[in-house]
């Protein structure tokens, strides 16, 4: 997979674009990542490479610190300095297909720290899954093997001293626009509500000319990094309070699926589909 592009289709509709951009810079920790996921209508609900966050990828699997790598792409917090730029910046490689076809794709990567080294292995399965006249769904399911021959730390700016920036894992920039973006979740609504809150589904609705709503169901509820009024953005963080420690040949699991919707859908209309998807997650992993 070397600056490629994959279209993943229901029927006649292509409503997400797969991509491997080998060139782009070292700093924004280059990976393969989703972009532009659109409606079933066509509107488009993700952003790459935004002004205010270069690294910021479409959806994508980032994590900002993987023992001392950066694999999320930007600067690192570095406690009693803050944020600054490092030359410790991942990459995620294409290794292998297993699957690959209009509707899905499944492969395997390497990532790669710095130094030139094989941190992890992952297998990833991503697939289109048609839901009803006006809604999809992305299934994103990933599974990461550390390879080295020690216990490897998943950590993020907030394990290393940084208040509330628990980001890394599943991560979602959508695309916000001139509008604002809501935030809903079963029992509250709001940003500040829901950021660093574990709930059973989240969701973003966008207002612009072409409203849009996303709905994200994990298969583990682990807490969710999301913003809405800088940017909006959804993650599923694997270390909000501490370090998540992966045993040397061990692997962690995660499956998200995020259900692609027009409208701005009322908080009833979001959790009926919410619920539609949970029942999907039965046998993972496959």
């Amino acid at each position: 997979m070397t600056g490629e592009t994959i279209s993943l289709r229901l029927g006649d509709r292509q409503v997400a674009e797969y991509a491997w951009q080998p060139s782009l810079p070292a700093a924004v920790s280059p990976r393969p990542f989703l972009h532009p996921v659109r409606t079933l209508a066509g509107t488009e609900v993700t952003e790459s490479m935004p002004a205010d966050h270069l690294h910021h990828l479409g959806v994508s699997v980032a994590v900002a610190d993987v023992g001392g790598a950066n694999f999320w792409g930007g600067r690192t917090f570095v406690p009693g300095r803050g944020p600054v730029h490092l030359p410790n910046h991942g990459t995620q490689r294409h290794h292998r297909w297993t699957t690959r076809d209009a509707g899905s794709i499944r492969h395997e990567l390497r990532w790669i720290g710095p130094a030139g080294a094989d941190l992890v292995r992952e297998r990833r399965r991503i697939a289109a899954l048609p839901l009803d006249g006006r809604a999809w769904a992305l299934d994103f399911g990933f599974e990461l093997t550390n390879v080295t021959g020690e216990p490897l730390a998943f950590a993020s700016p907030a394990t290393n001293g940084r208040p509330g920036a628990g980001y890394g894992g599943f991560f979602w920039r959508a695309r916000r626009g001139d509008r604002r973006v809501h935030v809903l979740g079963p029992d509250r609504t709001g940003e500040r509500r829901l950021h660093g809150k574990r709930t059973a589904w989240l969701a973003l609705s966008g207002t612009s000319t072409d409203p849009w709503t996303l709905i994200f169901v994990p298969s583990r509820a682990d807490l969710w990094f999301v913003r809405s009024r800088d940017y909006a953005g959804v993650g599923s963080s694997l270390a909000w309070d501490q370090p998540l420690v992966v045993a040397s040949g061990t692997a962690l699991r995660r499956r998200i699926i995020t259900v692609v919707a027009d409208g701005r859908l009322r908080t009833r209309e979001v959790a009926d589909l919410a619920g539609e998807v949970t029942a999907l997650h039965d046998g993972w992993p496959p």
